[in-house]
């Protein structure tokens, strides 16, 4: 029985390290808005709560054995995760537990946690699987003196009269390596009695069909019939047939290009600095407009890129080393052409040990000290989701943009070398340092309709201030092919859906870029500062 009367929106993120999982369910837990349950596994990683007890219950250097080390704002003591266990975080506001006001029922929500996976593993076949009294969490023939535990619960509840929402949740081991367990931490701090998993009770079951049947039962208790599913894709995709290179374009994505004395000015003070724009590498069809206007897109760290996404135009031969003199250039670029909103990109150098990140803000610090009203845009990669992005999110650009590309299930298809999970993590970092946060997706790879509107709610639901939407234009015939052209209808649809999710500013048409009109996306995407 559904505990909820609204829809439960569930993702299954595959494999991603805890920290970038923390980010997105902490951006999604203040928010407070939407129902999520996350659906994922871990690389190998040990947590523990504030009150756990590291120096009965460690038993290892967590280096020694290939896993991270993390403290948690939540119950409970050390537990571990890993590759093989399936994790669950419900993010979803309760009820009071008297009333309209007051503080949540915690030990009705542990125990709806519990009864998820409980029933989950009934329909498995385990019938033996129940409460113990007295320890959290389900465990198999509980009352018994083999009792074992093969589902850890920690869970934190916001306590007060009006903010009762939850996060962190639940650990299912179905095909764990249980060593991790057993030989390297006393799980939970419960040392007399033993762990198991599905596999070792001798389930044979995949983690696609755990994940279905615990996402039916957790939609069941929270959610309700409008409740959503998307995944991460499961296994590698065949190829996508799209239309041939040679199909003619329709009107509305043909770029008019005109090479006005403005665009060949800008042209010209690009070339005298030795500067790259993404404008001319990526192939732009709005480089005349915005160049006629005297806006360009600078490409910082050269124009050699260490990834090879299926829709990108960029040059991915081994990249040089970075220029320092280049922030400097670019900032006497923003000068020259007398720029109010400087916009920064970069390509992806995965060769360095920041991946870039100090470059880039250095290039942001020059324009600001050369042009003290100039405002700042930064479109970043992902620097694999290590603490390097803070180095770009501490230097505080008035816009810290990335890119998600596309919906969740072709993100293995599109860019190989990135992940969904991790660009919302990305995003949830900006958010959560008070960034205006801008991200952008592509249509025309194959994607449905209900693919992007679950796409901008994930994007809504951690934050995201700015969003931009535009038609993938093949550039060649080694690229992804183009499946469809979208029209323009659909575009003015998902900025009329996005802005209605709470998303400020959607700039969405056919020949729509991440920079496009990114000045004034950044102004209406502050409203208070325009009332």
């Amino acid at each position: 029985m559904s505990t909820l009367a609204v829809p439960l929106h569930v993702r299954w993120l595959g494999r991603v390290p805890y920290l970038e999982a923390l980010a997105v369910q902490s951006a999604i837990f203040e928010r407070g808005i939407d129902q999520h349950l996350l659906l994922l596994e871990h690389p190998h990683v040990f947590t523990y709560g504030p009150n756990a007890d590291l120096a009965n219950n460690l038993r290892c250097d967590p280096r020694n054995v290939d896993a991270e080390l993390v403290e948690v704002r939540r119950g409970g003591d050390i537990t571990y995760h890993g590759p093989g266990q399936l994790i669950g975080y419900p993010i979803v506001n309760l009820p009071a537990k008297h009333g309209d006001a007051g503080p949540a029922d915690n030990t009705d929500y542990v125990h709806g946690v519990e009864q998820v996976v409980i029933d989950s593993l009934h329909d498995l076949g385990l019938h033996n699987a129940s409460r113990k009294d007295g320890y959290p969490g389900v465990w198999l023939d509980a009352q018994t003196p083999v009792a074992r535990k093969i589902c850890a619960i920690g869970v934190r509840v916001a306590r007060g009269s009006t903010i009762r929402r939850t996060m962190h949740g639940f650990a299912l081991n179905v095909s764990t390596d249980l060593a991790y367990m057993r030989d390297h931490i006393v799980p939970c701090g419960i040392s007399d009695y033993s762990v198991t998993s599905l596999q070792e009770e001798g389930v044979a079951a995949s983690m696609f069909d755990v994940a279905n049947i615990v996402a039916k039962h957790a939609r069941m208790r929270w959610g309700n019939t409008a409740s959503t599913r998307h995944d991460i894709a499961w296994a590698h995709q065949p190829d996508t047939e799209g239309l041939s290179i040679s199909v003619r374009k329709p009107d509305w994505v043909r770029p008019h290009v005109n090479h006005t004395s403005e665009v060949l000015l800008t042209k010209k003070t690009l070339r005298d600095l030795q500067l790259v724009t993404v404008c001319e590498e990526a192939g732009c069809p709005n480089l005349s407009e915005c160049w006629k206007d005297g806006t360009a897109t600078f490409m910082v760290l050269g124009d050699r890129c260490t990834r090879a996404c299926g829709f990108c135009l960029i040059d991915t031969r081994k990249p040089l080393a970075p220029d320092a003199n280049e922030p400097a250039r670019v900032a006497e670029a923003v000068k020259r052409m007398n720029l109010e909103f400087a916009v920064l990109t970069m390509v992806a150098r995965d060769d360095l040990t920041d991946g870039g990140m100090q470059h880039v803000a250095d290039t942001i610090r020059e324009i600001r000290l050369l042009n003290p009203n100039a405002q700042v845009e930064a479109l970043i990669s992902d620097a694999k989701g290590t603490d390097s992005l803070n180095v770009v999110i501490n230097e505080r650009p008035d816009v810290l943009n990335h890119n998600i590309e596309t919906v969740a299930r072709l993100q293995r298809t599109v860019r190989p070398s990135a992940g969904y999970a991790r660009s919302l993590s990305v995003l949830s970092r900006s958010v959560a340092a008070g960034i205006t946060t801008k991200s952008g997706l592509m249509l025309g790879l194959g994607e449905t309709k209900e693919e992007v509107e679950a796409t901008l709610l994930d994007l809504a639901s951690v934050g995201v201030n700015i969003v931009t939407i535009g038609q993938y234009l093949r550039p060649s015939a080694e690229h992804l092919p183009v499946v469809r052209y979208a029209d323009p209808s659909e575009f003015a649809y998902y900025k009329e859906y996005g802005e209605y999710l709470g998303i400020r500013h959607v700039e969405s048409s056919p020949l729509t870029r991440s920079s496009y009109h990114a000045k004034d996306a950044h102004r209406n995407s502050l409203p208070l500062l325009n009332a």
